[in-house]
């Protein structure tokens, strides 16, 4: 028999909510259930105190889905230690690039299902994570609007949204980037919105990966990408989280769409993030309907911040 949840809706937004008391390494399938319907419900969950290794995560994670990358370090600190703020670094610039909003995966040919995020070190001068409510964003839209996004597509890639940050990390001597999403497959073509696959509501899907609208000039295009993320990250559809060690987060990839919170990069922070798989047959790109997840996922997680 599950155990009751004790789920506490954050304040003043349209989604997220808190589950206390509840150790996420020790879950019967009844309660399982309830908490699936909660993450389904409200797209965020936090869960305090759970101090979790990375295999602990993993284990967690995959009660959603398969994995897309196992547990890996968010963070500015590298094996040996060194902290890295410059602002030229490769490492610094994937996180820098992290602070504007986005979906996970939207450029790989499957997007992401969800992702489970944990604090290991935090940070005095903030290291905070923003999430915003991409279904109550679509909502919010004008008729018109809406009207105006109905049945058109846009572009994303991770070349894209590095390059007009000017973040794109150092070329390496075979002409790679050789860092996870850097791939050499078509461009992910995917639509302005999207209907959730288990509750059917329609949620935005743009954020900072998403470029060259078709049918639209460039400028057209960025216009309108811009304005609509500008309108998304609005109250009361957003939640900034200030972090405590230990802490837990799993987020719906599919409507919720999230970015780190900038803080003094000479300050350490990790985080492990491990990243559940999207299904192919409800989140591949248009352009990659048939599309396997990419089996070079998995060897090139150990390069994303080493």
């Amino acid at each position: 028999m599950g155990t009751a949840l004790d789920i506490a809706p954050i304040h003043d937004t349209t989604f997220g909510a808190w589950v206390r008391n509840l150790d996420v390494r020790h879950i019967d399938d009844a309660t399982f259930g309830e908490l699936h319907d909660a993450w389904i419900q409200f797209g965020l969950l936090i869960f305090p105190e759970q101090f979790l290794s990375k295999e602990e995560q993993d284990t967690f994670a995959r009660r959603f889905g398969e994995l897309e990358f196992t547990a890996a370090a968010i963070s500015n600190i590298t094996r040996d230690g060194t902290v890295h703020s410059a602002a030229d670094d490769d490492l610094v610039k994937s996180l820098k690039g992290n602070q504007d909003w986005h979906f996970d995966s939207t450029y790989m040919p499957v997007q992401a299902k969800g992702a489970v995020f944990t604090a290991e070190i935090v940070p005095p001068g903030g290291g905070d994570t923003a999430w915003t409510d991409a279904r109550a964003a679509f909502d919010a839209l004008d008729h018109d609007t809406k009207t105006l996004l109905e049945g058109k597509q846009a572009y994303h890639s991770l070349y894209y949204s590095m390059g007009r940050s000017n973040l794109l990390p150092t070329l390496k001597d075979d002409g790679t980037y050789g860092m996870y999403g850097y791939h050499d497959m078509d461009v992910s073509l995917r639509p302005l919105t999207k209907v959730h696959p288990v509750t059917g509501r329609t949620n935005l899907l743009l954020g900072r990966h998403a470029h060259n609208i078709v049918g639209m000039t460039e400028a057209e295009s960025t216009e309108l990408i811009d304005r609509i993320n500008e309108q998304a990250a609005q109250p009361p559809r957003t939640y900034q989280h200030q972090w405590t060690a230990g802490e837990a987060v799993i987020w719906d990839n599919r409507c919720i769409m999230h970015r780190g919170v900038p803080w003094k990069m000479d300050e350490p922070r990790r985080m492990w993030h491990t990243r559940i798989a999207g299904d192919p047959a409800t989140e591949s790109a248009l352009n990659h309907a048939s599309a396997e997840l990419s089996p070079q996922a998995e060897a090139m997680k150990a390069q994303l911040f080493d």
